[in-house]
């Protein structure tokens, strides 16, 4: 590894902002290695929905945390946190540089704090949880977890099955509430203490953002998005909450269910890509620290120059 404090890298950004492509040109000019922080693009086969950098791309750039996982079966950030722990210690001791790459919120902010417990949830406890959302909904989930609880469940989303079906996993397996996992959790150190980190966000204005989406889902289904999404079936995405719901792949199985047109589908996937964008800017603000924060106008390329740590490395 190099001496003194390595530096390691991230380009951030809401989607369609533009940034993988400069994440490819920075990386490609810097000699350095993207480390993909996508939660959709890390599955196999889901390619054209999570905009995955094609072959040409990866040719030029290597790329880590794409395809690690089969569709059936369910990538969570503990998965990935370890993943992206190996990868970062194996390219610096070789003495390469990292770029880290993407917009999935709780992806990224396992590298700047801790974001999983060292807790075991066993596969009957998962089954049982699974087996519980299927028969009674969110509702049944949350009135278990609030047994499990009877002090309340704090700032837990209720709205997001997830978040709550991963809450109440671990209040099973340990015995414990909440708050009880929160004061344990709140000891862990700071990851990745021993890099500096180096961090820009790129975003766009709204009309901007808005026209790039329109673009992209044009693009995507003209492409392909459809009958890659019926061949993921094949392979079993119904049995995978995360990647099922993710925005383009939710509406491109509400389209086959008969619960959406095919004019209706283009814009329903617009629209959730703009509530995407919406809550990516409100994590934003709230987990991550930008150095530098890229708004380009006008619909125009991310120049590379702007970048305050272009030549750094």
């Amino acid at each position: 590894m190099k001496s003194g404090t390595p530096n390691l890298y991230f380009l951030a950004g809401v989607t369609a902002s533009g940034k993988s492509a400069m994440a490819l040109e920075w990386a490609e000019r810097n000699e350095a290695e993207i480390l993909s922080c996508d939660s959709v693009a890390l599955y196999r086969g889901m390619d054209i929905g999570s905009a995955k950098p094609n072959h040409e791309e990866q040719t030029r750039v290597k790329h880590h945390g794409l395809d690690l996982a089969n569709v059936d079966q369910r990538y969570d950030v503990s998965q990935y946190k370890k993943y992206a722990e190996a990868i970062i210690e194996e390219v610096y001791q070789r003495n390469g540089t990292v770029l880290v790459v993407g917009g999935s919120g709780f992806y990224l902010r396992s590298f700047f704090s801790a974001v999983v417990d060292e807790v075991k949830v066993s596969n009957e406890i998962k089954n049982s949880v699974e087996e519980l959302y299927q028969m009674e909904g969110l509702d049944g989930l949350i009135k278990k977890l609030k047994n499990l609880n009877p002090s309340g469940l704090g700032k837990l989303d209720n709205l997001n099955p997830v978040r709550v079906i991963k809450a109440l996993e671990r209040c099973m397996a340990t015995g414990s509430t909440l708050l009880e996992l929160k004061v344990e959790f709140e000891k862990k150190p700071t990851p990745y203490c021993n890099f500096q980190k180096k961090t820009c966000l790129v975003d766009r204005g709204d009309e901007d953002i808005e026209n790039l989406i329109k673009l992209r889902t044009q693009s995507m289904l003209a492409n392909g998005l459809i009958e890659e999404v019926e061949g993921l079936i094949d392979q079993g995405l119904l049995h995978n909450y995360p990647a099922s719901s993710s925005v383009g792949y939710r509406e491109i199985l509400s389209y086959l269910r008969g619960e959406l047109s095919r004019d209706e589908l283009g814009p329903a996937i617009a629209l959730s890509t703009r509530q995407l964008v919406s809550k990516q800017r409100k994590w934003f603000r709230k987990y991550y620290q930008a150095d530098q924060i890229l708004v380009p106008t006008g619909g125009e390329p991310l120049n590379l120059e702007d970048l305050i740590w272009h030549s750094d490395t």
